[in-house]
């Protein structure tokens, strides 16, 4: 193929929606009502844990970077698909296109290793907790935070920026949003080495937070399991019962989106972006707020507050 070729795409077609304009309809609106409670959810789960003094432990300031990183996949995906169904062309360009990619791959790779810590946080509460303030201190929070952003943006930005994909010819993308595993299908030139690229990473990226949450929490039921009041075994589970559901959630579509036969479920693909990238974020703080009696507390004593500023 000649370099000309290679650069005289400049826009992909997105025809993963369907063209019935009543689905769309009602496409639109479940999204856009979907988006704005991503964004209430998470920002007000943001405000509680900064706004409440009991809640600056390390725990949730990893829910606040969980919330974050929600908050940017959603504001990366929800308005440009909305864009998109309500628009003829149903068009991107080529370079928003990519930036949309790397950065949804970035924040992606991101949430992974943030659950691997998340996990690793309740294994040291309920595990050892004599020893939780000293290792799970601010200064290792922070640390371990700046590499989980630093990690995601390494194993899945730089080595596309180092060898980027190619588009020829093929301009119709099956999908609502620029996805890595879409964009894949039609860039040209040898896919074998950019599928083992990605096989990589989701072995780093996927499979090995997604063990270490496995023996985390083999290690955690195992403990407690051996304590003995039932009063205390609720308690140490419900402190790690929301983020499991969350990994849950979270890596039964992913894993079987990058790890799965790519070939053979190509034509689902798009709905199960639907699972992690649109529901994923909107019931993240749903699940941790309904499920977590400090976050609730936090809420009404805020709510309060509000209602009543004189009120001490």
């Amino acid at each position: 193929m000649s370099p000309g070729n290679q650069t005289s795409l400049r826009e992909f077609i997105l025809v993963g929606f369907p063209r019935n304009m009543q689905i769309c309809l009602i496409f639109s609106i479940s999204l856009f009502l979907i988006y704005l409670l991503t964004i209430l959810g998470n920002s007000l789960l943001i405000c509680a844990v900064f706004m409440s003094s009991k809640l600056h432990t390390p725990m949730y300031f990893f829910l606040c970077n969980l919330s974050i990183l929600d908050l940017c996949y959603s504001s990366i995906s929800a308005p440009q698909m909305l864009f998109v169904v309500l628009s003829r062309e149903r068009t991107i360009s080529v370079l928003g296109c990519t930036v949309q990619m790397n950065i949804g791959h970035f924040l992606g790779s991101a949430e992974c290793l943030l659950l691997a810590v998340m996990a690793y946080d309740r294994y040291i509460a309920i595990c050892s907790p004599l020893y939780y303030s000293n290792i799970m201190n601010w200064k290792m929070c922070r640390n371990t935070t700046i590499i989980v952003w630093i990690g995601g943006f390494v194993t899945s930005v730089v080595p596309n920026i180092i060898k980027p994909l190619i588009f020829c010819t093929e301009n119709r993308l099956d999908h609502f949003m620029c996805e890595i595993l879409a964009l894949l299908k039609i860039a040209c030139g040898n896919h074998v080495i950019f599928q083992l690229r990605l096989f990589i990473v989701s072995l780093l990226i996927l499979l090995a937070p997604f063990g270490f949450i496995v023996v985390s929490y083999v290690l955690i039921i195992s403990t407690i399991l051996k304590i003995q009041s039932n009063e205390g075994r609720s308690k140490a589970f419900s402190t790690c019962a929301s983020h499991l559901i969350v990994v849950s959630m979270f890596y039964g579509t992913v894993v079987t989106m990058y790890m799965g036969q790519i070939n053979s479920m190509s034509s689902i693909l798009k709905y199960i972006f639907l699972i992690y990238g649109v529901f994923t974020p909107v019931l993240n703080p749903l699940i941790y707020s309904l499920r977590n009696n400090e976050v609730k507390q936090a809420f009404v004593t805020k709510l309060k507050h509000f209602s009543y500023p004189d009120i001490d």
